[in-house]
């Protein structure tokens, strides 16, 4: 399938049958997210693997008892930073310099106005900028996934605070921004997987300037 063909296959999978997800596939998953956009190259979120059973129930409860999360092969948790902060910034930039052998001086000038330009925004205006950039990588995610026939479920639906407490997420400066299980749809229990797909018509969507 070519990619138009693969995003009118997937959709928002409500019922998944347990099965598992072969690694090399979340494997796949995993790397397009790592490719994925960013602004400023910074990435400023880690995403999460969770397999364990128990785990996955906890977050299930936090997700307003959604079935998909403990039916999913893997749940990913993109997590956001709570903070831009100088170090963090430094240590992005200094990664790309080592990696394309270039002196720390040749990006001091941009890296010392994006660091002025972060500190001056609020710790919530910070991480929702940081959310932006996660949600990016999740349309990544999406289009990998339905290259590889694996079904996802992007989620909103949940306490935020919980899911961070359940991960341990504020020790390591993150907040959690969405939820994706990973696996595949049970077509004997999933009222959506017969329906046909509707999106808003390209003449109402697109405007030519």
């Amino acid at each position: 399938m070519n990619v138009i063909q693969n995003l009118k296959w997937r959709y928002a999978t409500k019922a998944m049958n347990g099965q598992a997800v072969p690694q090399e596939k979340v494997d796949y998953i995993l790397e397009a997210i790592r490719l994925s956009a960013s602004s400023s190259g910074l990435q400023p979120y880690e995403v999460l693997v969770v397999t364990n059973p128990e785990v996955k129930q906890k977050i299930r409860a936090a997700a307003f008892d959604q079935s998909q999360v403990t039916d999913a092969s893997h749940v990913l948790v993109f997590a956001a930073w709570d903070q831009y902060t100088e170090e963090r910034i430094n240590r992005v930039f200094e990664r790309n310099n080592q990696e394309r052998g270039l002196p720390n001086s040749a990006t001091d000038a941009y890296r010392t106005r994006l660091i002025g330009m972060m500190s001056a925004k609020s710790a919530e205006e910070n991480f929702h900028h940081a959310a932006k950039q996660a949600y990016i990588a999740l349309g990544s995610a999406l289009v990998a996934a339905a290259e590889q026939e694996v079904d996802s479920t992007p989620m909103e639906g949940f306490d935020n605070a919980e899911v961070d407490q359940i991960l341990n997420l504020s020790e390591k400066g993150l907040r959690s921004a969405i939820v994706l299980p990973l696996g595949y749809r049970d077509e004997t229990k999933d009222w959506l997987v017969t329906m046909k797909k509707v999106r808003t018509p390209k003449e109402e969507l697109v405007t030519l300037v």
